[in-house]
């Protein structure tokens, strides 16, 4: 994964669903706004972290997933 955003997302992510789930959801959320992991922009990430909060809460709650999610947002 060459995007440093693409990477700094996964790195947000990582501590709070693990390593594989992190990859994986960076990919679909990429893929989710037409895009591949490589080519998001900061423009993208507010969308990107609308989705991971309703993707994650069923796996980490609502709470968790909200926290992950702005953390995403303060990447722009």
């Amino acid at each position: 994964m060459a995007n440093i955003l693409a990477e700094r997302i996964e790195e947000v992510l990582r501590p709070i669903v693990g390593t594989v789930l992190a990859s994986v959801s960076v990919d679909l959320e990429s893929k989710r706004i037409g895009k591949d992991a490589e080519s998001i922009t900061r423009l993208d990430l507010p969308v990107i972290a609308d989705n991971l909060s309703l993707q994650l809460k069923l796996v980490i709650g609502p709470d968790l997933a909200r926290a992950a999610a702005q953390r995403v947002r303060e990447l722009a």
